[in-house]
């Protein structure tokens, strides 16, 4: 049915506007029983339903119901595959349905800024485009069973120490590169129908009473139409925070806040129109869910399959030395599992995100259930207690079996909501009980269970590395069917491993003194910093192997000039050339080659795509690049500007696995983008065909002045030629009055005239 949402604000008195504006509890908006406006519901997620009772907390000290725990987003986006997403996002709706849940709070989409940020594993990605094309398909998913989503947390939310005060300090370009992309692509073309406010301040003022944010950004640029909630907790002043943008708070305030904004509407210090609008937007989403429910579907066990496809299409494959994965059915009585976690995995992540999971398939169980045979010692405690036995059991073990399974990572109190990690180190146990094995033992495979990228000292003297991520709850099926080739790995790394903690670019900067945390490392997060740098990293961004192998050929371009209001399509033909079935995360990178002095990232991640080969198979793979592709952020123009001049095109199989190249020419249709000042120095200018031709009566003046005839050997020695031009180079305007004698209202005539010719181009 269709409601008349603006006359039902009408009919409401100012207390219960104000009302609407906050929560009834931990996860229920208030209803406003004399109008029949209903209550509803909304619960944590993305990695699954964590409906908790009335009395529910938000950190899940109280029970919550029991539920199929998806893996987490750090896994999923190694699957770089938007559809896998979208049928996730869908599962999860039918789950909402069922469970009467209007809004699934997720998913998580800040930036992995630090590999030490305590909740990374809920994070998908260091890369801003990778993060906005997976969150937009899983919103995608959940929106098409008319459940909401809470897309969070916005913004600039990467660590965990001083959250809730702490300002996050950064640039406008690094924050529109970097930090925005991923809820713009997702506002866009995910349309979620909430967004939560994070609860840091951004260059000092609170997320949530951020006017600049909330609404000039948020609503007006990128056309947001839904409502802003608030992280739990995270309201500074109220009164500000409406005005700004917050429309719902949440939990309940017990009515303070309440009063404050019928209290600011009759002093005038807030209008009711303001109020209104809020309303408005909160009843739209409460009634798009409540007029178009459905019946939902939450088949425990069909979810609990679906969790084990999902982590097989995203487990990422490290290092597979001499192909000794898949291990061999035939041998499974000659395989020793050793760890802890191949018992009692770590399959999730802790606090909000924690799932009360009512099944789990470890990976003894799912290779019992495969009819294997393998041997099992435990080798550590979880909780890293001394106990003498483990190790030497262990390695007495391991000299007899053919080949050796460690099961290791991360215990639940190393990464969680609520701290960051000191450093990127495992338990000190794990890493002696690898480093041991490797030595009475060749065939050491290593499966680990981690929410983000750990140090690995032992890497050189194992075989095989399989990361499971946080993995949901048929973690084992996953594992076991790629460790024995029932399943072949696909996932792609979302982030890099740096091999050591101080390697990571916000080393020296993260997480801040408290009060604020300076993102001085700008734009250079990840793979943009370790690639400006040269520098080794222990597994790069992108990379991922294969029980099979794949040839790039064909590299084609649709154009090889085009205007940045064109699309450039590029080809690619992909080649299975291996003897087993498999899939290919087709990587493209842009490198800006144009010249100008703009500082660029050497390449970033600009398109992807996975496609699925049978053994001897081509495929022509066929992305799209944009405008965005090619672009910078703009701090003069705030708006994205992409130079004219050439591009790179770099498609490949990781960010330093480069296959093929092609190169494009981009006339950019800005105009006005360069305008001089008397502070602009000379070889800005002749660096623009329009402006330089504007300055060469000033350059052969300046030439024939300094640098004319009748210079004696000695006078060329002392001041070179090459010095004289780095100078005229580097020459602002203005001390044009000292070098060429012009009077300033001569300078301010040539800066007129030049900018003038600049607006046309």
């Amino acid at each position: 049915m269709k409601r008349n949402i603006k006359d039902l604000v009408k009919q409401m008195t100012l207390e219960e506007k104000a009302s609407l504006c906050s929560g009834l509890d931990f996860w229920h908006t208030k209803p406003v029983d004399r109008l029949g406006i209903p209550s509803v519901m909304v619960s944590d997620g993305p990695a699954g339903l964590r409906k908790q009772d009335d009395k529910g907390d938000h950190l899940g000290i109280n029970d919550s119901i029991k539920a199929v725990c998806f893996p987490s987003g750090c896994l999923t986006a190694c699957s770089f595959d938007p559809d896998l997403l979208e049928k996730e996002g869908a599962t999860i709706g039918d789950e909402c349905l069922a469970e009467d849940v209007s809004v699934i709070l997720g998913p998580a989409l800040n930036i992995k800024r630090s590999p030490l940020c305590g909740r990374n594993f809920e994070y998908f990605s260091e890369d801003p485009y990778l993060a906005g094309e997976i969150s937009a398909a899983y919103v995608k998913g959940v929106q098409s069973k008319n459940v909401g989503t809470s897309i969070k947390h916005f913004a600039v939310n990467s660590q965990e120490f001083r959250r809730m005060s702490c300002s996050s300090n950064v640039d406008e370009r690094t924050i529109r590169e970097i930090y925005f992309p991923a809820f713009e692509k997702t506002v866009k073309e995910g349309k979620p129908d909430t967004v939560m406010c994070s609860y840091n301040r951004i260059n000092g003022v609170f997320a949530s009473e951020n006017k600049w944010l909330l609404t000039d950004v948020l609503r007006k640029e990128w056309g947001f139409d839904g409502y802003v909630v608030s992280d739990w907790g995270a309201v500074n002043k109220r009164v500000e925070g409406l005005a700004a943008g917050l429309d719902l708070e949440m939990p309940a305030s017990g009515g303070t806040t309440d009063r404050q904004i019928v209290e600011a509407v009759k002093s005038g210090k807030l209008k009711e129109a303001v109020l209104d609008k809020t309303v408005e937007r909160i009843l739209r989403i409460v009634y798009k869910y409540k007029d178009g429910k459905t019946e939902g579907n939450f088949d425990k066990e069909a979810h609990h399959n679906l969790v084990a496809e999902i982590a097989k299409e995203s487990m990422v494959l490290l290092k597979n030395e001499k192909n000794i994965l898949p291990l061999k059915e035939k041998d499974a009585e000659s395989i020793l599992f050793v760890g802890a976690f191949a018992k009692t995995p770590r399959y999730e992540g802790g606090g909000s995100a924690h799932i009360n999971t009512w099944k789990v398939t470890s990976a003894l169980e799912a290779a019992k259930v495969a009819g294997l045979k393998v041997n099992y010692v435990q080798g550590f405690d979880i909780a890293e207690k001394k106990d003498k036995k483990l190790l030497p059991e262990a390695i007495e073990a391991s000299k007899k079996a053919k080949t050796v399974v460690i099961f290791a990572g991360l215990p639940d109190s190393y990464e969680s909501e609520g701290y960051d990690r000191k450093d990127m180190k495992m338990p000190l146990n794990q890493d002696i009980l690898i480093s041991e094995i490797a030595k009475v033992n060749k065939n050491v495979v290593v499966v680990l269970h981690n929410g983000s990228p750990v140090e690995m000292p032992w890497a050189k003297d194992v075989k095989a590395i399989l990361e499971s991520y946080l993995a949901g709850e048929s973690v084992g099926t996953a594992q076991i069917d790629l460790l024995f080739g029932k399943a072949n790995p696909s996932g792609k790394l979302a982030e890099t491993f740096p091999v050591k903690t101080s390697d990571n670019p916000t080393f020296i900067n993260f997480p801040g003194n408290g009060h604020d945390v300076n993102y001085a490392e700008g734009m250079y997060i990840g793979y943009r910093y370790y690639d400006k740098k040269e520098m080794e990293v222990l597994f790069p961004f992108g990379h991922g192997l294969s029980y099979t192998t794949f040839e790039y050929s064909n590299l084609k371009l649709s154009s090889k000039k085009i205007l940045d209001t064109e699309k450039l399509e590029v080809s690619v033909k992909v080649t299975n050339t291996g003897k087993v079935f498999g899939k290919e995360v087709v990587q493209l990178y842009v490198t800006e080659k144009t010249g100008t002095h703009e500082d660029r990232p050497v390449k970033e991640l600009k398109a992807f795509a996975k496609v699925a080969l049978n053994p001897k198979e081509s495929k022509v793979v066929t992305m799209t690049l944009d405008k965005r592709s090619f672009a910078f952020w703009n701090v003069e123009l705030h708006d994205w500007y992409a130079p004219t001049g050439e591009y790179e095109i770099l498609v490949g199989s990781s960010s330093r696995d480069i296959r093929l190249t092609a190169k494009v020419e981009v006339t950019s249709t800005a105009k006005g983008v360069f305008k001089i000042n008397e502070n602009t120095v000379l070889e800005e200018l002749l660096e623009h065909p329009v402006a330089a031709k504007c300055a060469e009566p000033l350059v052969k003046k300046f030439m024939s002045g300094m640098l004319g005839e009748g210079r004696s050997e000695a006078e060329k020695a002392a001041v070179s030629d090459d010095m004289m031009m780095a100078m005229l180079y580097s020459m602002p305007l203005r001390a044009l009055r000292s070098f060429l004698q012009m009077k300033d209202e001569e300078i301010a005539k040539f800066i007129e005239d030049t900018n003038k010719e600049l607006s046309k181009y």
